[in-house]
């Protein structure tokens, strides 16, 4: 794929820095549209700045359910005027360390027990057959590249 074709497809996709997403891919032999696509699809994962449907979602929960202790404590938070805005942003802030610290983890596993320590894994995108075509390394540098609201968990 040519660069401007390429640059066009991370812009439609929805990518903030298309340009330099097109060229780190043709210039680095690295699988940019791939890295930017997992990224993208993670952060649909992650509370959107201005959802508060996530806090009615949480109330919905059977009191059995597991995760369910999060019922109570909104309830509590909410009782001594911690606003939905709030609530939001200490949410959406611990699920970006979370999906950070998981793309960190793809690529190194940490410290493991003796007996364990040559097991590893990795992130990889495969061919139309499943096979691994090219290794996704380093995600965890683009996490905040691909965060949707382009403010980087500014306020």
């Amino acid at each position: 794929m040519n660069k401007q074709k390429l640059i066009t497809l991370f812009a439609r996709l929805g990518a903030r820095n298309p340009e330099q997403w097109a060229k780190s891919q043709l210039g680095g032999n690295i699988s940019q549209l791939a890295r930017f696509l997992f990224l993208r699809q993670a952060w649909k994962l992650v509370v959107s700045p201005d959802d508060r449907t996530w806090i009615q979602m949480q109330a919905n929960t059977g009191s059995s359910a597991p995760g369910s202790a999060i019922i109570s404590a909104l309830k509590r938070l909410r009782e001594v005027g911690a606003s939905e805005g709030d609530l939001t942003i200490v949410v959406r802030v611990m699920q970006w360390r979370l999906l950070s610290a998981f793309c960190y983890l793809l690529d190194d596993p940490g410290d493991l027990e003796d007996e364990v320590k040559d097991i590893a894994w990795r992130l990889f995108e495969v061919n139309k057959d499943g096979e691994p075509k090219a290794v996704i390394a380093g995600l965890h540098e683009s996490v905040l590249d691909a965060e949707p609201s382009g403010r980087e968990m500014r306020p």
